[in-house]
This record gives structure tokens, C-alpha cells and sequence, in this order.
């Protein structure tokens, strides 16, 4: 399974949601204490990306401003500035702007015809055509495990933000509502129509700057099928963190489960070992909690940070089975069962031969295995 970089998406908005006015000055919609907010999450990530539109509309420079944020990245082993990123399916980009003249390393990401485009007319920067048509998993699988970055934060336009958020991506919304209206139907706005994920996002920070307030969410919404999406991430880090709650034992492994709602409602959460009972297992646990009857079974997603048993000793039911009579047809999980007590158990291809959708995500497997260290080579 692939992995991402975190993204953390990034803009200022009008009361209306509007991100500009159609002048030919940029709208400034916050002032010198956001400016300076936005240079030091600017400092703490490892890439920044915008599109082209941006470039071309606001001609940015994206740099980090604070000499002693730039140091301290220095003195961290990082690159002084955050690694420049930018999309054009087209190609067709201003090789004068201020986007490849100033700060550290670019990269564009293009299509087969925008790269052909760009070897004609370069720009300074690295060029990576994605294929036929550009697609957001690939760029991404590609900025994590190629290029290293674990931070992305994107700051624009509209159309990216809207996509990253309807396609799952997004992992963090930090949103500057500014006290003002626009009013123009032709100017940019935030977020287009389309489908975006169900459910509420949660409310992580609100805090008044100056005259404007930053508001922090990030989505709830598991996701679809075999797709991983960026609240996976979240439910299964949960996971995880259950999992090191559980007493610890010479013969069994620690695991954390939880049930989440499509609408990224919490149903419940279990961990193994769970209130003194010794033979408990975490999704035996979480899944008790829950009415059997209760509809969003059905379109349920249970994280655990082992994969579900498919033999157990202490039970009749393992939690393979367990899942598939509550109806739940999709399952997050970290970490696949080594044979230390039960050989070949393969409770995700066990459950995929059933017909539920089984997504690992790899790259939380250190902190699923980090409470069982003692039952481990």
C-alpha cells in the first residue's frame, strides 16, 4: 500500500469564502501576526505546494521569512528552505517567476504532454510526469518515498483544495476567516461543488489573531474501499495508542481496535485484555459495545493495529468471524500477525476472501508492534 505525506491545507478566506477579489492587487485578508503564523508552519514542514494558477495569479515567492526559523532548520539536518512544489497539467509555465528564483529545491508535476512542453521551454526545477493525467495518489506516493517529505502543506488555489478534500487526501484544514466581504460572483472562491466526504470534521484549535481567527479541522470521514484516506490515518493512530494501553502478557499481543461510523462517528473502542478480562481480544471488545442491530454496522470501518485472528484458543469465535457476522465489510489495519503463536493466521486474506475491503498502512507498523516487543525476535 502506498503512503502519503501529511497535508495540511492552508488559506485565508473572506467572510463570503472568498479568496481574492478580481482587482489586479492580491486582496491581503490577514495581517503582520498571521503572516508571521504562516512562516513558522511554513519552517516546520518539508515541502509547500501551490498550482500553477497560483503562480501565475500571485507570483509568490513561498519562502521562510525568519532568519532564525531558516537556522533552526539548518541545525536540524533539514534543507533551509521546505522543498517548492507545483502542479500544470499543461506545462505551461513562467520561467521569470518568482517561484523558481528564489528559496531551494522545485519540483513540477506534469503530465507526459506538460513534460514534452517543458523540455521545449524549461524552468528551474525538477519535472516529473506522472502519466497520461495527473493524479493526486501517485504525486504524493511520490513526494513521500521519493523525494522524503512527511510534512506537504498547500497552500492554493481553490480547485487543489477542493480536490485534496473530496479525493480523502487532506489531513489537516488550518482556515484564516477574515472580517470582510467580497461579494464579486466572479471572484475565486475556497472550496467548489462536487462530492466530498460525509460526516462533520473536527475542530482541533480556533484562535483569534489580530483581527481574524484561525480555525483548525481535520476530517473525520474513514474511507472507501480499498483506498486509504487521510482519517484512516487518524483512527488508526488511535488504534495504536489503545493498543499501549493494554496490560501486558507473555502470551498474547497488545491491540487496539476501533469501530468509526461512514459519517467518521466514533462507535466504539476496545483493547485487548480490556476491563481485567484476561482472553479479550481488542475488536472482541470494541464491537460488544455496539447494539448488533445498529444499521451503520454495515458501512462501518474496524481499525486494529493487528490484523483480526482467524484461530484463537481462549474463544469459540476468532475476531475474524466476529467482524463478519456484525455485518462490517471494511477493515484498517497496521500490522500483519507474525507466527508466534498462530502459524499462516492471514486474517486480512481471510477476511478479503469474504468480501471485505482489508487496507494495511505499513507505515504505522513500528508503533502497532512497539507494545509487543517482548513476544518478538
Amino acid at each position: 500500500m502506498p503512503s502519503y505525506p501529511y497535508v495540511l491545507l492552508s488559506a485565508a478566506v473572506s467572510l463570503d469564502g472568498y479568496l481574492d477579489d478580481t482587482t489586479a492587487e492580491r486582496l491581503l485578508l490577514s495581517g503582520p501576526a498571521d503572516f508571521d503564523r504562516v512562516d513558522e508552519v511554513r519552517a516546520s514542514v518539508d515541502a509547500i505546494l501551490v498550482g500553477a494558477g497560483t503562480i501565475r495569479a500571485d507570483n509568490p515567492r513561498l519562502l521562510v521569512n525568519s532568519a532564525e526559523r531558516r537556522a533552526a532548520r539548518v541545525a536540524a539536518g533539514k534543507p533551509e528552505y521546505p522543498l517548492k512544489v507545483t502542479v500544470s497539467a499543461s506545462g505551461e509555465l513562467d520561467p521569470t517567476a518568482n517561484f523558481w528564483h528564489t528559496g531551494g529545491e522545485k519540483i513540477v508535476y506534469t503530465t507526459e504532454k506538460g513534460a514534452e512542453r517543458l523540455r521545449r521551454a524549461p524552468v528551474a526545477a525538477d519535472v516529473v510526469a506522472l502519466g497520461a493525467e495527473l493524479d493526486w495518489r501517485d504525486l504524493l506516493t511520490h513526494l513521500r518515498e521519493v523525494r522524503g517529505v512527511e510534512r506537504l502543506m498547500v497552500e492554493g488555489g481553490g480547485l487543489i483544495h477542493t480536490q485534496l478534500l473530496q479525493q480523502g487526501l487532506a489531513d489537516e484544514v488550518q482556515l484564516v476567516l477574515a472580517p470582510l466581504f467580497v461579494g464579486d460572483p466572479q471572484a475565486p472562491r475556497l472550496f467548489g461543488p462536487g462530492g466530498y466526504q460525509g460526516g462533520r470534521l473536527r475542530l482541533l484549535e480556533t484562535r483569534r489573531i489580530e483581527d481574524v481567527v484561525l480555525m483548525r479541522y481535520e476530517p473525520t470521514a474513514p474511507g472507501v474501499g480499498t483506498l486509504p484516506a487521510a482519517a484512516d490515518r487518524h483512527w488508526l493512530a488511535l488504534a495504536c495508542d489503545l493498543a499501549a494501553q493494554c496490560p501486558p502478557s507473555r502470551t498474547a499481543f497488545s491491540v487496539g481496535a476501533v469501530v468509526v461510523a461512514a459519517d467518521g462517528t466514533e462507535l466504539a473502542r476496545g483493547h485487548s485484555r480490556e476491563a481485567g478480562d484476561p482472553v479479550v481480544h481488542a475488536e472482541e471488545a470494541a464491537l460488544a459495545k455496539i447494539d448488533a442491530g445498529d444499521p451503520r454496522l454495515a458501512d462501518a470501518t474496524v481499525y486494529t493495529s493487528l490484523e483480526p485472528c482467524t484461530r484463537r484458543a481462549s474463544r469459540p469465535l476468532p475476531c475474524a468471524r466476529l467482524i463478519l457476522d456484525a455485518g462490517v465489510r471494511r477493515v484498517v489495519t497496521a500490522w500483519r500477525e507474525p507466527d508466534t503463536f498462530v502459524v499462516g493466521a492471514d486474517g486480512s486474506g481471510a477476511l478479503a476472501e469474504r468480501g471485505v475491503d482489508v487496507v494495511v498502512l505499513p507505515e504505522f507498523e513500528a508503533r502497532a508492534k512497539a507494545p509487543n516487543g517482548h513476544l518478538l525476535p
